[in-house]
């Protein structure tokens, strides 16, 4: 039983375990969520950058380990799984606002703060199957100290191949090349304000305004504080933009559990 996810749900929408497993005819299983993602459309060989929220399924033996395993099983070894494994703590404190901390404290952040990891940095505020997925077998995370990706499968290293500092979602990213794949987006649980790859068509708008950044990272096997420029990111728009593109463009659609899942 996954407690940890349980818990969650109970916090959240102050239900008692019992309610959480009412709602349920069956529990969701490997196998189950497999032929689900089959009926949203998934198939053999598919390369899909996944955005997901655990707790919209309902109960699911095994967790967040049965939604990879099944994800994996859908586009099978021939296939790649792709997710954002961002760590947006691994940035400059003058930009944080939740919570942020006193200015007096930025000096003492940048010169400490532990250099980014693709092993072992856990990511933030990405959800439980994504932290799940950048530690599964197999999975291999890009370098990114702010941006980074984790792969599985048939194109995970040249999907993970290259991403600059200064050009995260950019024409040199893992969304980049996504896109040359022809790659699929899935929402599984999640509206189109958490679909990282519309970052990518940013990079088209020109004279896109620029801002001065900050991160912790290793070169040269020394642990660094680097600064460098990137375009302003806004993904307030991305709802509308989502709502706009149904509207225009097909867009598969199914119910697994309580969670209404996407496919483009």
């Amino acid at each position: 039983m996954d407690f940890i996810f349980l818990n969650e749900m109970i916090r959240g929408m102050g239900m008692t375990e019992a309610d959480v497993m009412k709602q349920q005819k069956t529990p969701h299983t490997r196998a189950s969520l497999h032929k689900d993602f089959q009926r949203l459309g998934l198939e053999k060989g598919m390369v899909a950058i996944v955005h997901s929220s655990l707790s919209s399924f309902g109960w699911v033996c095994g967790g967040a380990v049965a939604v990879v395993q099944a994800l994996m099983d859908a586009v099978g070894s021939e296939g790649t799984i792709v997710m954002s494994t961002q760590t947006a703590d691994i940035s400059d404190p003058s930009e944080w606002q939740m919570p942020p901390v006193p200015k007096e404290w930025w000096p003492i952040i940048r010169e400490n703060m532990p250099a980014y990891d693709p092993k072992t940095t856990p990511t933030r505020g990405m959800g439980k199957i994504v932290e799940v997925f950048r530690t599964f077998p197999g999975t291999i995370r890009s370098l990114h100290p702010t941006y980074s990706f984790a792969a599985w499968g048939k194109e995970a290293e040249y999907i993970l191949s290259e991403q600059p500092l200064e050009e995260g979602f950019g024409q040199r990213s893992p969304l980049a090349k996504i896109y040359e794949l022809d790659g699929h987006i899935i929402l599984l649980g999640v509206d189109h304000d958490s679909n990282t790859s519309l970052h990518f068509a940013e990079h088209a708008i020109p004279n896109r305004e620029r801002i001065k950044k900050g991160t912790a990272l290793v070169e040269n096997n020394t642990r660094v504080w680097r600064e460098f420029e990137e375009i302003v990111y806004d993904s307030d728009c991305f709802a509308a933009l989502g709502k706009d593109f149904e509207n225009l463009y097909p867009v598969k659609e199914a119910k697994i559990g309580k969670a209404t899942c996407k496919l483009m």
